[in-house]
């Protein structure tokens, strides 16, 4: 069953409005687990931030949904981003889930512990491969873009936000040139590094299980969390800070404006003022770039983050896509 998203000249259109980038074309190591069966969204419904149900409501569904599974303290577990695979109503529902392949194995003991009775199939999919979609800043030949988008599985919008391009499910060792001609297949550190660009978790480095809380990680900013949809796991802590609407650290991107030291910058070190007091966290990053959880309040002072006897200095900034008035 071929289930597109977005037809070509709409993704054409997409790039043509950036200014006539090249497309590049990134192979994620994320791994693809496949819900199925009757009671595939109510099941997801119960465990995952987002509402799920839009997956199989007639009409106009989307076709993808980001979200968070979360512990019953209310801190994130597991990343995830839904595709939906059947094409209506009428066809037993088909959703695939897209998440950190180092936790596979304990997301799907996570499902299969609260299946229970229900009319579900889970099940790895080994046999897809997983793409991001992201057009460059280099000058390309948009007319080119895609006229062979019949052979993607799925093509849709990233639902976290437009500044994440679009994913692309296909076989495993589909040609991505025939899919999206003109495109060039990038390296996936350039995709990592556009996100952390733009301040966009994702992963266990990014979003470590059971620390990370989904309203400092930005999920109501990325589409990923329904405040009207009902209980859920994890769901108590993150009404009350929804409702308090009192949110003083957040993740936020960060950049280092002088040389790093060889050994780079270690996860989890700690980030001050010029005055020595806390500001927050350095999550991960991949060379001058990365994400950290900073205090609001802090963001625009100069940071530092102190490595032995060295001082390395660190600038946060607010990601252009965020709502105005976010780190207020």
């Amino acid at each position: 069953m071929l289930v597109r998203a977005i037809t070509a000249p709409g993704l054409r259109r997409w790039c043509q409005g950036r200014r006539g980038a090249a497309v590049a074309c990134f192979p994620l190591g994320r791994a693809l687990l496949g819900v199925r069966g009757a009671e595939a969204a109510v099941f997801l419904q119960g465990l995952l931030t987002n509402d799920v149900t839009q997956l199989v409501t007639a009409g106009d569904a989307p076709p993808a949904l980001y979200a968070h599974a979360l512990n019953v303290q209310g801190r994130c577990l597991y990343d995830v981003i839904l595709y939906r695979l059947h094409g209506s109503t009428a066809e037993e529902p088909h959703i695939l889930l897209e998440c950190d392949s180092s936790v596979l194995d304990s997301i799907q003991k996570h499902l299969k512990l609260y299946k229970i009775r229900r009319k579900v199939t889970i099940a790895p999919c080994p046999d897809l491969s997983l793409w991001a979609v992201i057009p460059g800043e280099q000058p390309g030949d948009a007319s080119s873009l895609p006229k062979s988008a019949d052979q993607a599985l799925l093509l849709t919008p990233d639902p976290r936000a437009e500044v994440m391009g679009w994913r692309v499910i296909a076989k495993k060792g589909a040609n991505l040139s025939e899919i999206i001609p003109g495109s060039q297949v990038g390296d996936v550190q350039d995709y990592h590094r556009h996100r952390y660009k733009q301040g966009i978790p994702e992963g266990v480095k990014d979003l470590p299980p059971g620390v990370a809380l989904p309203l400092e990680s930005n999920l109501a900013f990325m589409n990923g969390i329904s405040f009207t949809k009902g209980c859920y796991i994890g769901q108590e802590l993150t009404a009350r800070t929804h409702h308090m609407g009192v949110i003083r650290k957040r993740l936020l991107p960060v950049s280092f404006p002088e040389p790093l030291p060889s050994a780079g910058i270690p996860e989890g070190a700690e980030i001050l003022t010029e005055s020595g007091k806390r500001a927050g966290k350095f999550r991960a990053g991949g060379g001058e770039l990365g994400i950290a959880l900073l205090r609001l309040a802090h963001v625009n002072e100069p940071l530092c983050i102190k490595l032995g006897g060295d001082r390395v200095k660190v600038r946060a900034t607010t990601p252009q896509w965020w709502p105005k008035a976010a780190a207020k």
